[in-house]
């Protein structure tokens, strides 16, 4: 029974992540298409850039880079084709990730996927200008990252795996009936 609850949290997980990585390619493509940079990397075959930040491992992140390519490669983006990644890695050293995001905006990359809070403030510190598509954020709001959810204004936009406090609220009350309701 132990194998079989593992193995529905890992499925739960995987699909997690393939979640967030389809918003986040979502707007991801919102940032490339509509943009003069499509437009100028399809006319001019030139290859876009995507800087990839994180504070975790290669390995640890390698699922969402995964996910992430996958989609992109659904709307056309090929590695190696017309973009290519600037990959970042902090490797748990919260205090590498400025200079991380710092070395993406001298790359000139065109945007920033920035993968958590840290990464996300790391990247909006180093630049106003180039686009950040965040995923996997908290509270983007309560850590000052966007105005809202809504209107994130400035140069940060993405995924947020925010729960509202009424949602939190009923499945504690769900969960505590069924508790009582079992015993």
């Amino acid at each position: 029974m132990g194998r079989a609850k593992a193995s529905r949290q890992a499925l739960t997980m995987s699909e997690r992540t393939r979640h967030e990585a389809q918003i986040g390619v979502f707007v991801l493509s919102l940032v490339l298409f509509p943009s003069p940079l499509n437009a100028q990397v399809q006319q001019t075959g030139q290859v876009a850039q995507l800087g990839l930040l994180s504070l975790f491992t290669p390995e640890l992140g390698s699922r969402s880079v995964a996910a992430l390519s996958e989609g992109l490669g659904d709307l056309g983006w090929r590695e190696g084709q017309n973009m290519r990644y600037e990959h970042r890695y902090a490797s748990g050293r919260r205090d590498q990730l400025a200079a991380l995001a710092t070395q993406l905006v001298q790359q000139k990359v065109d945007v920033i996927v920035a993968f958590g809070t840290d990464a996300t403030r790391a990247a909006k510190g180093a630049t106003s200008s180039i686009p950040i598509v965040m995923g996997g954020v908290a509270d983007p709001v309560g850590s000052g990252l966007v105005t809202s959810l809504a209107r994130p204004g400035g140069n940060v936009t993405g995924t947020s795996v925010t729960l509202h406090k009424p949602y939190v609220t009923d499945r504690s009350r769900v969960r505590r009936a069924k508790h009582q309701h079992f015993l």
